[in-house]
């Protein structure tokens, strides 16, 4: 397994999330939200990039060559441009995407075939479901390129995190000093816990010092 996929799934996206922050980046996708399985997943990105269906046929239907081409350091991340009135991604997708051991998926639109994904127990994450299909509204424009999901810019091999709270995406290029941060803010709200759960009173725990430990270099 590539460690920094690994240390990732030690953490949680609030915590890299912090970090970011910490960074003065940006890299939380909004509006989307968890859809099947109650799974953490994080992985190396691998893209596709779908557009409005204008006629001329693809060679190969939507996301086919990034799942034959992933495997359980990855997950699937699909520029969909927000749309939820066509699906992105269907059952037998996940079905193949399950079989290949693959993290998750992540769609700036919407999915169908949302219960199936849930037998597989195949994290999911999308604006939300529609049981309308991408056939004669969507095709597949290219994969593994850079895409844009929820306005920021996504490349092959760029990481991402994301379970209940949401979906956080680092760039490749400063992987290691963003985990880096979020493992130390990680491990300072153990402590805070720990302190809470041994009676110490919240409002000292969670005080001045919480408010700006970001700004402090705490993270």
């Amino acid at each position: 397994m590539n460690d920094f996929v690994a240390r990732l799934r030690a953490l949680d996206s609030c915590a890299v999330s912090d970090a970011i922050d910490a960074s003065g980046l940006s890299g939380v996708a909004q509006g989307l939200q968890r859809l099947s399985s109650d799974r953490r997943i994080a992985g190396r990105c691998v893209t596709v990039q779908l557009a409005p269906d204008n006629g001329v046929r693809s060679p190969r239907h939507l996301c086919t060559a990034a799942v034959e081409a992933a495997g359980p350091d990855d997950v699937i991340v699909i520029e969909h441009g927000g749309r939820t009135d066509a699906a992105g991604w269907g059952g037998i997708l996940s079905l193949a995407a399950s079989a290949r051991g693959i993290a998750g998926v992540v769609i700036d639109g919407a999915a169908r075939d949302i219960d199936e994904s849930r037998e597989l127990d195949l994290p999911l994450f999308a604006r939300g479901g529609t049981p309308s299909t991408a056939r004669r509204r969507v095709v597949e424009q290219d994969w593994n390129i850079p895409v844009t999901v929820c306005g920021l810019s996504v490349r092959p091999g760029d990481y991402v995190i994301a379970d209940g709270s949401g979906v956080v995406f680092i760039d490749q290029s400063v992987v290691a000093d963003v985990i880096t941060k979020a493992e130390r803010i990680a491990g300072r709200e153990r402590l805070m816990a720990h302190a809470v759960r041994n009676g110490r009173p919240i409002s000292q725990v969670m005080g001045a010092d919480y408010e700006t430990m970001l700004d402090k270099g705490i993270a």
